[in-house]
């Protein structure tokens, strides 16, 4: 799978991990910054960057680390087309996925360790979403609203 990975200053010491581990798993990483963790920069230039990489056509998914998670997952979610959420659970990853069809992951490097972030990020990337009725329908819905807001 090609995946764009980004983070601000406050998620590269784990984006490099998840970068390697990425890799290590086959996948095909698409790096867009931040390349260092020692100056401040904003994650929404690097959730634009992701987002960028998704609807151009370059990555089927992105990541985006920042501190938290949360301003990263605000961020991407702006942008028509990308639908982000912040994991910091197995579960939530799987699930974001199969039921919501996220093609977005935040991780928060201050909230999880990069052990816990390579099982998330393994069950994300094994996740597809299962199409199920009642998940496309509100699915649907979801993208309506994008739709209807979007003019």
């Amino acid at each position: 799978m090609r995946i764009a990975l980004g983070c601000d200053h406050a998620g590269f010491d784990l984006k490099r991990a998840l970068h390697l581990h990425l890799e290590e798993k086959g996948h095909t990483v698409i790096n867009v910054g931040t390349d260092s963790g020692d100056a401040p920069v904003d994650y929404p230039d690097y959730a634009r960057k992701v987002a960028r990489a998704l609807l151009q056509g370059d990555a089927e998914r992105g990541v985006v680390v920042c501190g938290s998670g949360v301003g990263a997952c605000i961020a991407a979610n702006k942008f028509p087309g990308i639908r982000a959420g912040v994991c910091h659970d197995t579960f939530s990853a799987r699930q974001c996925v199969e039921d919501d069809d996220a093609n977005v992951l935040c991780l928060g490097s201050r909230v999880i360790g990069s052990r816990l972030a390579f099982e998330i990020l393994d069950v994300w990337t094994a996740a597809r979403f299962s199409g199920a009725e009642r998940h496309q329908r509100r699915l649907d819905k979801v993208l309506a609203i994008e739709k209807e807001f979007s003019r």
